[in-house]
């Protein structure tokens, strides 16, 4: 990644994530702030409620004290006392509760059953519990209906005259009550009649029958207006409102739009039992928070968007002054790295990059004018070390061509026979000798003038088996052991057969010296991705780790003999062939050599 991709990147993700951070503080902000606000109002229309609830349940139990202090209150409980005949009322609670305008009136005898009903007059004769014992406050109670429904009332119990006769009457609580609080704009409220949650006693036997949850009945949920209309997306809340006893609050999505949610309340209505008779719903509209939130979104769109283009705008300008000039260091850098020292890169302006310019100039005109003296310095040195190691190579065969030489003047004297036995001896040891100074500097010829490969194509196996073919006989002498391991498929490479068979075989040399006392040489060949890997590989004594370092420096040696070039020439060898080797080895535990190299390109 350029220099320019990086800059223009870093603009774009420090604007947009400065936008993103801000936005995001600011919505939840407004989303707080929204909320806040309907907690408040729901909280304010809750205790309004309580007020209205407050207020219905004086005038109910006003209303009701007032007919059980009316003369035809005393008269029909004066009349039940001395006749016991309750069958001459069944139509008074009808007309006393149209009187007193309540939408409920049941009179209720000493033995606690209906003397007379208004809403349901076939009820004479069923036991009334609710009317058991007289109550000062209105208390909440569902009242069944001749066509088989119920309807939650808000009911008040007044004994007629302190005796034993009751009055139990009440209002409907429906949406006419409802229609009567203060409702704030965008608000809707609900009241859901749990049908199922009262206990029942059945008539003649007084038995009780214990409540039931029901199923979500959307027709029951009504608002100021009658049925609410998406009714059944309050279905959750309502439920959990019923299960937990408590209140519930979520959002309810009425369309599937954002803007058209609802942040919904259940409230849970109880009796004095603590049974939820009805859940009042209060839901706020959403839309102003998100609007609210969709305009600061497309606020954060359009600030990250043109945030992002001065980010390019900025980056191209950068670019110009900063980037160009150091991308052409960089490229100038590369052509000295590949050899071209006489590289120059302009000068422009008087700022640090013209210093830094300036300073690469220099610096490639010093490299030029030291490259000449390195260069001779090397070759001096080069010169130095090979005279050097020549000479001690040189001073071993040559003390003993000096003492034969000696015998043979000192035999001069002798007698005949005597002087052709020195004699024969003496030349013998100066043909070894001789022979020893003709390897030594046939050695040295190798190394200094290596022939350029001759490239062909040839499989690697080929080049592994010939090699183990050659050496195997000589190691079985030696109690080594070689093991060939080829892959099966095909591994074609472009090589000089001749001078990788010299590479492999001095690496073959090499292990079997490593392993005086006999052991395993195994010589593989393997595919590596795009290249091919050779490997020799001992079970001798093993190499130390600074060993290692040093095996491919020319004139390094471990052994007691030898002159230190066979490894460079194999590291030559290999580098004129375009790949690679690596030693891994541990004290003690062996040595793996791997000549790496690529596959033929056909």
């Amino acid at each position: 990644m350029s220099l320019r991709q990086k800059l223009l990147l870093l603009f774009s993700l420090t604007v947009a994530a400065a936008v993103a951070a801000v936005a995001w503080t600011v919505l939840v902000r407004i989303r707080h702030v929204f909320e806040q606000r309907d907690q408040e109002e729901t909280a304010l229309f809750v205790s309004q409620f309580q007020l209205e609830f407050q207020h219905r349940s004086t005038e109910v139990a006003a209303a009701v004290g007032r007919l059980a202090a009316s003369d035809r209150a005393r008269a029909i409980a004066v009349e039940m006392t001395q006749s016991g005949d309750a069958s001459q009322f069944l139509t008074d609670a009808g007309g006393m509760a149209q009187d007193a305008q309540l939408d409920f009136l049941e009179i209720v005898g000493p033995d606690g059953n209906v003397i007379s009903s208004a809403q349901w007059p076939a009820r004479f004769g069923y036991p009334e519990p609710a009317a058991a014992a007289a109550r000062q406050n209105a208390f909440l109670k569902r009242e069944e209906l001749p066509d088989g429904s119920s309807a939650l009332g808000l009911f008040a119990v007044r004994a007629i005259a302190g005796g034993t006769v009751r009055l139990i009457g009440g209002e409907r609580l429906d949406e006419s009550f409802l229609a009567n609080l203060p409702v704030a704009p965008g608000m809707e409220i609900g009241l859901y009649g749990n049908a199922g949650s009262q206990a029942k006693v059945l008539p003649v036997t007084g038995s009780t029958v214990m409540p039931s949850l029901n199923a979500f009945d959307s027709s029951r949920l009504l608002g100021a207006a009658g049925a609410l209309p998406d009714a059944a997306h309050y279905q959750a809340l309502i439920a959990a409102a019923l299960k937990t006893g408590q209140q519930v609050s979520s959002i309810v999505d009425a369309s599937g739009r954002r803007e058209d949610s609802l942040n919904a309340t259940a409230i849970p209505l109880r009796d004095e039992q603590g049974n939820v008779l009805a859940v009042l719903t209060v839901a706020l509209a959403r839309r102003g928070m998100v609007e609210a939130q969709q305009h600061i979104r497309a606020i954060a769109y359009g600030v990250a968007a043109g945030g992002i283009l001065l980010a390019i705008v900025f980056s191209l300008w950068i670019t110009a002054r900063v980037s160009r000039p150091i991308e052409q260091l960089a490229q100038a850098a590369e052509e000295v790295a590949a050899g071209n020292w006489e590289t120059r890169v302009p000068q422009r302006g008087r700022g640090e990059l013209n210093v830094l310019a300036r300073s690469f100039n220099h610096m490639t005109g010093e490299l030029v004018s030291q490259r000449e003296q390195l260069i001779q310095s090397e070759r001096v040195a080069a010169w130095r070390e090979l005279a050097r190691r020549l000479a001690h190579e040189l001073k071993n065969p040559l003390f003993p061509l000096q003492l034969t030489v000696e015998n043979l003047v000192r035999a001069r004297a002798l007698p005949a026979t005597e002087f052709d036995e020195v004699f024969c001896e003496s030349t013998a040891t100066l043909g070894t000798e001789i022979a020893n100074l003709k390897s030594i500097i046939a050695r040295f010829s190798d190394f200094s003038k290596m022939p350029k490969p001759e490239l062909e194509r040839i499989e690697a196996a080929d080049v592994v088996e010939r090699v183990r073919a050659l050496y195997e006989s000589a190691a079985a002498e030696a109690k080594i052991r070689i093991v060939a391991e080829v892959a099966e498929r095909s591994m074609n490479i472009s090589a000089d057969p001749e001078l990788l068979h010299r590479a492999l075989s001095n690496l073959v040399l090499n292990a079997m010296d490593a392993m005086p006392d006999g052991g395993t040489l195994t010589i593989s060949a393997r595919p590596a991705g795009d290249k091919i890997e050779l490997s020799v590989a001992d079970t001798g004594k093993g190499l130390t780790r600074e060993e290692c370092e040093r095996l491919f420096t020319p004139y390094y040696t471990t052994k007691q003999y030898g002159t230190g070039l066979g490894l460079a020439i194999v590291q030559s060898v290999v580098a004129d062939h375009a790949g690679s080797i690596a030693v891994d080895s541990r004290n003690g535990e062996g040595t793996t050599f791997t000549i790496t190299l690529p596959r033929f390109e056909a």
